[in-house]
C-alpha cells in the first residue's frame, strides 16, 4: 500500500472553530458599518430637505414683505401699524410654504416651524406697534425648521429610535433707498440695484399724488436726488394720504398725437416735452418717454406684435436700468413711431385684458385694507379660480425713474438721449384705456438710489426694485 501523497502534520493543532468565531464578528461589525452608513446618509438627506424648506420659506415670506410696500414706510409712522399686518402676512406664508415640504419623507408641521424678524425688537410675535421699529429698512425674516423624532433604521440597535435635523435661513427684502445710511449694513455708499424685466416707460422723478407739491416746474420727488431715500414714505388705504405706496394714477405717454407718430419735440405736436406730472385733464398722472429697444426679448405672448409692444409684454433683459451708479446711464429715444397705441396693445397683452377698463380678464388689486390684495382674474395663467387671492401677478411690473432734476436739458428734439436712472416704482396695472392711451397704476414700491453718489459693491438684481436674497445673519 502507497503511502499518502499529503501528510498530515502532526504538530498542526485541531480546528477549534476560532475561525468561525472571527468571522462572525466580522459580519457583524460589517452589518454595523453599513446600517451606520444608511442612517447617516438618511440624516444627511433630511438634512439638505430641512434646508431647501427653510430657504424656500424665508424667501417666500421676504417677498410677501417686498410687495407689501413695508420698505416704503421705514419708520413704521403710519396709522394702520404696517408692521403687523406684513409680519403676520410673512409668518403665513412662511409657515405655509415650510410645511409644503418633507423631512425625512414626512411633512413638517406648523410647530415644527419658527419664523423670526431679527432686525426688530419684536423678533417672534407681531404685537409691536408705534414709529420707529426701523422694520420697513430692509427687513429680515429667519425661518428654522426642526424635527427631533426623525426616524432612525439600523440604529435601533443600540437603543436610539429618533435623531433631531434642524436647518435655519434668513432672507432680506432689500430697497436700496438710503442704503448707505440706513439699514442692516451702514456703509456710507448707495448700494444699487438692477431688476430684470423692467418695463421701457422711463418716468420723471416726479409724483403726481402731491398737489401741494406741485408747481410750474414740476412736482415734489419720488425720491431724494442725493440718497435716494423715499420722499414722501408711508402706507395709503384706499388712496387716502399720506404715503406714496398705494398711489394710484394714470401713466400718459409724452408723444405726437396719434398711434402712428414719433415722441418727438412740442413743436411736432408734443403737449410737454419734457415729462411732466399732472398734464391736462384726468389728473393725477404722469407721462413716461419710451426707453431704447434691444434686438431681442424674452418670454414674449403671442398676442404681441410690434418691437415695442414685444418689449412691454415680454421681458427685456438686455437693456441693463442700472440704479445708483453716477456713469451709468439709459437711453432715450424719442424716435419712435407708434408708442402711444403699443403701449395699450403690449399692456393689455401683458396683463390679459380684453379691452379697456376693469374686470376685463386681468388680476385686481384691493386696496381697502392692508396689505393689499392681489385678486386673480380670468385670464390668470396660474389655474386658480377667479378672485383667488395670489402673491404673483403679471400686473405687477416695474418702472425706472431718471434723475428729471437734472437730465431734462440734454434731451434730443428727435433721437436717443441719455438720462441717469436714480430709483424704480414698483407699479400694480389696473387697467388700460385706449381712448387716451392711458395706462392706470397703483404703485407697491419705490426703491431710489440716488444719483452721484458711488454705489458699493455689486448691484442686487432680482425681479423686483426691491429684491428678496438669502443672506448670512448675523
Amino acid at each position: 500500500m502507497k503511502p499518502p501523497a499529503i501528510r498530515r502534520s502532526r504538530n498542526f493543532p485541531p480546528q477549534s472553530g476560532v475561525t468561525m468565531v472571527l468571522m462572525a464578528l466580522s459580519m457583524v461589525a460589517i452589518l454595523a458599518m453599513a446600517a451606520l452608513s444608511i442612517d447617516v446618509v438618511t440624516l444627511y438627506l433630511a438634512n439638505a430637505e430641512a434646508q431647501r424648506s427653510a430657504d424656500t420659506a424665508a424667501l417666500a415670506a421676504a417677498r410677501v414683505l417686498s410687495i407689501s410696500g413695508i420698505t416704503g414706510d421705514p419708520t413704521n409712522s403710519g396709522a394702520i401699524n404696517p408692521w403687523q399686518q406684513a409680519c403676520a402676512l410673512a409668518t403665513s406664508v412662511a409657515t405655509a410654504v415650510a410645511t409644503q415640504n418633507t423631512m425625512g419623507g414626512i411633512a413638517l408641521l406648523p410647530a415644527q416651524v419658527t419664523v423670526t424678524f431679527p432686525n426688530n425688537s419684536d423678533t417672534q410675535f407681531c404685537t409691536a406697534s408705534g414709529p420707529n421699529l426701523a422694520f420697513g429698512v430692509n427687513p429680515l425674516v429667519t425661518v428654522k425648521v426642526q424635527r427631533t423624532d426623525l426616524p432612525t433604521f439600523f440604529a435601533r440597535i443600540w437603543g436610539r429610535r429618533g435623531a433631531s435635523v434642524s436647518a435655519t435661513a434668513t432672507a432680506e427684502a432689500f430697497n436700496s433707498s438710503n442704503s448707505g445710511n440706513v439699514g442692516n449694513t451702514i456703509t456710507g455708499k448707495i448700494t444699487p440695484v438692477q431688476p430684470r424685466c423692467v418695463k421701457p416707460w422711463i418716468v420723471p422723478n416726479q409724483d403726481p399724488g402731491q398737489p401741494a407739491g406741485c408747481t410750474a416746474g414740476g412736482c415734489a420727488p419720488f425720491v431724494n436726488n442725493s440718497d435716494g431715500s423715499i420722499s414722501n414714505p408711508g402706507i395709503m388705504v384706499n388712496n387716502t394720504p399720506p404715503g406714496v405706496v398705494g398711489r394710484t394714477f394714470d401713466l400718459l405717454p409724452d408723444c405726437k398725437p396719434g398711434s402712428g407718430g414719433p415722441c418727438a419735440t412740442s413743436g411736432a405736436g408734443n403737449t410737454v416735452l419734457p415729462p411732466q406730472a399732472n398734464v391736462g385733464p384726468g389728473t393725477p398722472n404722469l407721462q413716461y418717454v419710451p426707453g431704447q429697444l434691444p434686438a431681442s426679448f424674452t418670454a414674449v405672448p403671442s398676442c404681441a406684435g410690434s418691437d415695442f409692444q414685444e418689449a412691454v409684454a415680454g421681458c427685456d433683459q438686455t437693456t441693463v436700468y442700472h440704479c445708483g451708479s453716477d456713469t451709468q446711464q439709459s437711453t432715450v429715444d424719442l424716435g419712435q413711431n407708434g408708442v402711444k397705441s403699443d403701449s395699450v396693445i403690449g399692456g393689455q397683452c401683458l396683463i390679459g385684458a380684453t379691452g379697456d377698463g376693469l374686470d376685463v380678464g386681468q388680476d385686481s388689486l384691493d386696496p381697502s385694507s392692508y396689505p393689499y390684495k392681489i385678486k386673480a382674474g380670468s385670464a390668470n395663467l396660474l389655474g386658480v379660480s377667479t378672485d383667488s387671492v395670489i402673491t404673483s401677478s403679471n400686473s405687477i411690473v416695474s418702472l425706472p425713474i431718471y434723475d428729471s432734476a437734472n437730465d431734462n436739458g440734454t434731451f434730443s428734439g428727435t433721437g436717443t438721449s441719455s438720462v441717469h436712472i436714480i430709483g424704480f416704482l414698483q407699479v400694480f396695472m389696473n387697467s388700460v384705456n385706449s381712448g387716451n392711451n392711458s395706462l392706470n397704476v397703483t404703485v407697491l414700491n419705490v426703491a431710489g438710489c440716488g444719483n452721484g453718489n458711488n454705489p458699493t459693491g455689486a448691484a442686487v438684481s432680482g425681479t423686483s426694485p426691491v429684491p428678496v436674497r438669502l443672506i448670512k445673519f448675523p
